[in-house]
């Protein structure tokens, strides 16, 4: 058994069935719903799926596409956040198929999980990880915060509807 193979598979099969249960949360929502905090501490969807779209793209898809850090994480975080269902459903598959892409990518070249990929890049913008860090550190840090905000998301959507229909196959 290769434990970095496993180790890659497994994240997949995480991030595969987050992308799933997020978005079956996500189609049955109103714009009202999308939009809305249950407190005003709290973060709307809209925020938390802008959130874990900027955390895609500045801690992966600046190293997999080449693409500078244009991150405005701030404006992730504003009260009252405007964003509409399709735009929140995008963001999430847009999120989703950039971090299962990188896996895929590290599934088929499993050495590059101890690769420091943002060494050479200009300093990590709101991150927990360094320019240091490893792409095996970078991933697990990802399990950990996309798990966390898709739990989020998806209270959030049972708050709004009571209760959610799930497809399971």
């Amino acid at each position: 058994m290769d434990i970095a193979f496993e180790l890659i598979e497994s994240m997949l099969v995480k991030f595969r069935s987050e992308k799933k249960w997020t978005l079956q949360a996500l189609e049955q929502l109103s714009e009202e719903d999308i939009t809305s905090s249950p407190t005003m501490e709290s973060n709307s969807i809209a925020n938390l799926v802008a959130h874990i779209r900027g955390a895609a793209h500045s801690r992966i898809e600046t190293i997999l596409f080449d693409i500078p850090d244009t991150r405005d994480r701030e404006r992730e975080f504003e009260k009252g956040l405007e964003m509409s269902k399709e735009q929140a459903i995008k963001m999430t598959r847009e999120a989703f198929d950039i971090i299962i892409q990188y896996l895929e990518r590290l599934q088929s070249n499993p050495e590059l999980l101890m690769s420091q990929p943002f060494l050479n890049l200009p300093p990590l913008t709101y991150s927990q990880v360094n320019n240091e860090t490893t792409a095996l550190n970078l991933m697990i840090a990802m399990v950990r915060e996309v798990h966390y905000h898709t739990g989020q998301i998806i209270y959030a959507a049972k708050m709004r509807k009571g209760q959610l229909v799930w497809q399971y196959d």
